[in-house]
């Protein structure tokens, strides 16, 4: 089942059970993968979807961060059931490991040696890891390894 009959199929069992926080996170993605169809002037492809997802996941992991550091323990609640149920039509994410092993692979078949290059290296890890990883940590990752 491709993902937009999936959205679908989801949203009505939410509707039908009640569930108010799927049902208003699953319209908020559609809106979401409506407005990048639009956008780009054409049916979107999977990558894409993830990436539209990846980006949704992304605000309610940094609204969270925000919401916590405001003391507001009722917002990140919401935030996070938000968020669990984004997740759920993401990829696995890789583990921080195999992320590293992989920007290891990375920077030495583009034989980068210092932070000069860090912005190549993340554009292509970017792409490779397209909703499989949270882009601050293969920042960090990238960091610790051209630094060190």
């Amino acid at each position: 089942m491709n993902l937009p009959d999936q959205l679908n199929n989801d949203l009505k069992t939410a509707l039908k059970s009640g569930d108010k926080v799927q049902a208003q996170t699953i319209r908020s993605l559609k809106s979401a993968l409506k407005y990048a169809e639009i956008e780009s002037q054409g049916a979107l492809d999977e990558a894409t979807m993830l990436g539209v997802i990846a980006k949704q996941a992304k605000q309610r992991r940094d609204a969270i961060e925000e919401f916590r550091k405001g003391g507001r323990d009722d917002l990140v609640a919401n935030e996070t059931a938000e968020l669990a149920i984004l997740e759920r039509y993401l990829p696995a994410q890789l583990s921080a490991d195999n992320i590293e092993a992989r920007l290891k692979e990375i920077i030495a078949e583009m034989d980068v040696t210092d932070m000069k290059g860090m912005g190549q290296v993340m554009s292509r890890a970017m792409a490779e890891f397209k909703g499989q990883a949270d882009g601050k940590v293969v920042n960090q990752i990238v960091r610790q390894l051209l630094s060190g």
